[in-house]
């Protein structure tokens, strides 16, 4: 796959190494000559180029006709507004990311202006900090579908209405399911005839609006 990154700073340069230990192939623009050297330091030369990435010339330069992502990750939301039009609608790149510095710009940032996917960090770990007060021990491993899902994992406490339960015998929220239990540290199949016991992680993909029930079920009812 072939990413572009507008953007040589912290973030962009460790996605930059994040992808590149993945084995894609990596073109990180930076227009600050002064930043150069901090990412000669991190990155292969070849996978830098010093320009300004709103720029159509350096875009094609960097090789924008053969992209299939691009990042647009500066810390000037004007610049990564620009960099998504002109990757969606100039160059018909197939997928096009930007991040969102000020939240009150996030609005802009949609698939009509060009940005399929549109990073606020801002909201992102606004609502981080939300669900981690709201659903107890539970932890999110992973977001799934732009933070639509979540892989999370809970511990079943000794008090929870299912500790002794048969994972068929239990009505677990519409739209969640279980996918592993790991019990003193082994693997198990979450088959219908599963007992769950007090301890046991669960792990389970679950929709955002389902993960406080989810905890509740797991957890102690006498907790909530």
């Amino acid at each position: 796959m072939d990413v572009i990154i507008v953007g040589g700073g912290k973030v962009g340069a460790y996605l930059a190494n994040l992808l590149l230990s993945s084995g894609e192939r990596v073109k990180v623009i930076e227009e600050c000559q002064e930043n150069i050297p901090a990412l000669q330091r991190e990155l292969p030369m070849e996978a830098i180029l010093q320009g300004n990435g709103a720029d159509p010339l350096v875009l094609e330069a960097a090789g924008i006709r053969q992209a299939n992502v691009v990042a647009a990750v500066t810390g000037a939301d004007e610049t990564n507004m620009v960099v998504a039009g002109l990757a969606h609608s100039e160059f018909g790149v197939p997928r096009v990311i930007a991040r969102v510095n000020d939240p009150k710009n996030s609005w802009m940032f949609t698939p009509k202006m060009g940005v399929d996917v549109a990073l606020n960090q801002a909201d992102l770990l606004a609502h981080l900090i939300v669900e981690e007060m709201s659903v107890g021990e539970m932890m999110t491993l992973l977001k799934l579908r732009k933070g639509k899902y979540s892989l999370v994992e809970e511990k079943v406490h000794t008090l929870s209405e299912v500790a002794g339960k048969a994972i068929r015998d239990i009505d677990l929220p519409v739209e969640s399911v279980i996918a592993a239990v790991i019990r003193k540290g082994e693997l198990l199949i979450p088959r219908g005839n599963l007992v769950l016991q007090p301890d046991d992680d669960v792990l389970a993909v679950v929709h955002s609006s389902e993960i406080t029930k989810l905890a509740t079920i797991l957890g102690s009812a006498e907790l909530t």
